[in-house]
């Protein structure tokens, strides 16, 4: 039995992929060129005759996914989160989501966590793009347990997927058992002073300014917000409601993505002060995660930082 806490994101996508299409039959995987970093790999040598290799042809390759979605197969598509975003977003928006056809795009290599491969290949726009599409399911799995979940609830859900997962092995924030529920949040940490609400590689962050926060007297209620579409709107408003005080945090740019959906939440039904932690309208340059992560804001200081002065708008307010 597979290890998936062990895993990075991608590898535990590879590895539950071939599991589940053992039991179901219309399964079938398509990658572009890519499969040895995307692990689509371990589908291709178990099932090659259920394999699509589609070579450097992204946009051709979620054009032939339509196609398999329509005759009734559960196609799932993969290749680096930048290119099925930026590089397929009129295939996918015209062929995909406007027939609302059940395709599964699982994309790796999000964020700037792909690290030395540069600004070309951080993909920092892909949720904007995806949460513009109407009637898409956009899920960033917090580690390879939660990416399993994911992965399985996608193959019995109806209709069309974005999940994005990471390049490195992200910290591992669940246990066995967890169970993943499409557009609902998961409590990981009780509070009252604040809220801070995070999705991806920036959970176990969260998790990790919480504590800091914590043995300096101030409770945060932590919030991993797997789905942003369909978002749980019930659980931001409730956090509103509940601590008066919010922080986002996301490996993204700050506008379009996580940030930007729970804002437009707090701003309808319960304003309260929010701060952002993400990228700040630049592209970012070559390095090692931890070092790209670091010198973005990506951290757990950050966090810690931005709760505390959200609570002081708070008290001013």
């Amino acid at each position: 039995m597979t290890d998936y806490a062990d895993l990075s994101t991608r590898e535990a996508y590879g590895k539950i992929l071939v599991e589940l299409s053992k039991e179901h039959k219309d399964i079938v995987v398509l990658d572009a060129d890519l499969s040895s970093s995307t692990m689509t790999k371990y589908f291709a040598q178990e099932f090659p005759e259920r394999f699509i290799e589609c070579g450097l042809q992204e946009q051709n390759m979620m054009s032939i996914a339509a196609g398999l979605a329509a005759t009734g197969k559960i196609p799932f598509a993969s290749t680096f989160a930048v290119f099925a975003s930026c590089r397929c977003f009129d295939q996918v928006r015209v062929s995909i989501a406007q027939p609302h056809l059940n395709v599964k795009i699982v994309a790796t290599h999000g964020g700037i966590t792909v690290g030395e491969d540069g600004a070309s290949h951080h993909a920092i726009e892909d949720l904007a793009l995806y949460c513009s599409l109407p009637g898409f399911n956009v899920i960033v799995p917090a580690d390879a347990i939660e990416t399993v979940e994911v992965i399985k609830a996608a193959v019995v859900t109806e209709g069309p997927f974005y999940v994005r997962l990471g390049r490195p092995k992200f910290p591992t924030v669940y246990k066995d058992g967890y169970r993943f529920n499409l557009g609902r949040a998961v409590i990981m940490r009780k509070g009252k002073d604040a809220t801070v609400i995070a999705c991806g590689v920036m959970v176990s962050k969260a998790l990790e300014a919480a504590d800091k926060l914590a043995s300096q007297g101030v409770n945060c209620l932590v919030l991993n917000m797997p789905t942003l579409k369909p978002l749980d709107e019930a659980a931001v408003i409730a956090a509103a409601i509940q601590t008066g005080a919010i922080v986002v945090a996301e490996e993204h740019l700050i506008h379009g993505g996580l940030g930007s959906r729970v804002a437009q939440v707090v701003a309808r039904e319960k304003p309260v002060p929010i701060n952002f932690i993400g990228i700040n309208d630049v592209y970012t340059k070559s390095g090692k995660p931890d070092e790209l992560l670091q010198q973005r804001g990506l951290t757990a200081e950050a966090i810690e930082q931005a709760v505390r002065a959200a609570i002081k708008k708070k008290s001013a307010g």
